[in-house]
């Protein structure tokens, strides 16, 4: 693929979360007391356990819920109802099947875009994701991880401040997933949007991310009922496009390993056949 090339860079906006609690109309609370600032042009990784409200963040900076308490702010401003700062890619690629792919990825375009200028933008996101050639495709025509790219492409399409991905790769096989980080982390660059990556992939985060954000509930308070939800951060200080290789990452891995309840292995362990 070539070099990846923006029309526009994007004016990123920083993102920041002031006392964040959510609590659902069961009584359950996901969040509480989140404290984080992901700066303009960063990308942010959030790692967790099942259920730690990972997603539920997300949704609540992209305005698709209100926090139950606190404050959310984007590029200065409170976050009051769906941000059209934002654009979310989530973990499926949500294609209308009766749209071919450019006429999906026309559905993210913003309000008043011209009919020629949308034709442009599409184009041109379609070819940066890699989808030359596919523009008539129908989702069921391609495979999941050219719809995947279609979905990305949809959401740049907005020229978004900030880039919310939920597991986005989750449901693609390796080799395929690999290939997707890549080209999110070259688009990033290229673009220059800040990015909030949801994963449950240790390694995704450190290629990816310039810090990994690992979300829990406060020690004592397991179960998320009580207590603050704990958001430790973790600076990957390594410069990107970043060698899955580099001998540095296996440090920060088994320490993100350990939080998330994955004990180092003994010597023992390491040199059993």
């Amino acid at each position: 693929m070539t070099t990846v090339q923006a029309t526009v860079p994007v004016r990123a906006a920083g993102v920041g979360l002031r006392a964040v609690g959510h609590t659902y109309g069961n009584g359950h609370t996901v969040l509480r007391d989140v404290e984080l600032d992901v700066a303009p042009g960063e990308i942010a990784a959030i790692l967790g356990p099942s259920g730690c409200g990972k997603s539920t963040l997300l949704r609540l900076v992209a305005g698709l819920d209100a926090p139950t308490a606190g404050t959310i702010t984007v590029d200065g401003r409170a976050v009051t109802g769906i941000d059209e700062r934002c654009a979310v890619v989530f973990q499926e690629p949500r294609l209308l099947p009766w749209r071919d792919l450019a006429g999906n990825v026309a559905l993210g375009l913003p309000k008043g875009t011209s009919r020629s200028a949308g034709a442009r933008t599409v184009r041109h996101w379609l070819d940066v994701v890699g989808l030359d050639g596919f523009h008539r495709h129908r989702p069921r025509q391609v495979s999941g991880g050219m719809a995947q790219r279609a979905a990305l492409a949809r959401a740049l399409v907005r020229e978004p401040g900030v880039l919310l991905l939920d597991e986005p790769f989750a449901a693609l096989d390796a080799l395929t997933r690999l290939r997707m980080q890549d080209l999110l982390a070259e688009v990033q660059r290229a673009a220059g949007t800040t990015v909030l990556l949801v994963t449950h992939d240790v390694d995704e985060a450190l290629h990816l991310a310039d810090r990994v954000v690992l979300l829990g509930a406060a020690p004592g308070h397991a179960d998320g009922r009580a207590g603050a939800t704990v958001a430790v951060v973790y600076d990957v200080p390594y410069p990107r496009p970043r060698d899955r290789a580099r001998p540095e990452l296996a440090a920060l891995r088994a320490g993100l390993l350990e939080r998330l309840g994955v004990p180092r292995p003994t010597p023992a362990e390491e040199h059993s056949p």
